[in-house]
């Protein structure tokens, strides 16, 4: 298991952009699993939505992502680099995550050429899946 610290030795992103708690599983280059706790403490409540609080849908593709850069990113010859967005293909939303949440975070590499690839992933609540993407980053 990796916490948070392990987490900033691998990708850069920093409070309070680092959308990942843990990571629990990790394959170097292949996948990874990780976790984010939703917790009502979360500044993006404040405007969405104060009556109704719902984790924007671009983030959740972010901490997914940042979950696909810790598999890449923890290869040897990625050490220190940056994953950056290439694009996002097939994003579906499928249901709301609130606090009190546990987001599982599950990003999958099914291809690379080079510092291209893509990731396959998918993040759930209790087994139900939230929101499916697949990923295309570039690492530089």
């Amino acid at each position: 298991m990796l916490g948070i610290k392990e987490i900033q030795d691998i990708i850069p992103h920093r409070h309070p952009f680092l959308l990942i708690d843990c990571i629990e599983e990790l394959e170097p280059g292949v996948r990874a699993v990780g976790y984010k706790c939703v917790t009502y403490n979360e500044p993006y409540f404040q405007g969405h939505f104060p009556q109704e609080p719902v984790m924007p849908g671009v983030l959740i593709v972010e901490a997914l992502a940042q979950t696909g850069a810790a598999a890449i990113l923890s290869v040897e010859e990625n050490k220190g680099k940056v994953a950056y967005f290439g694009g996002m293909n097939n994003v579906k939303f499928k249901r709301k995550v609130i606090p009190g949440d546990k987001l599982r975070l599950e990003c999958e590499i099914i291809k690379q050429k080079g510092p291209v690839g893509i990731g396959k992933a998918v993040a759930t609540v209790d087994g139900k899946a939230a929101v499916s993407a697949e990923l295309t980053f570039a690492v530089s």
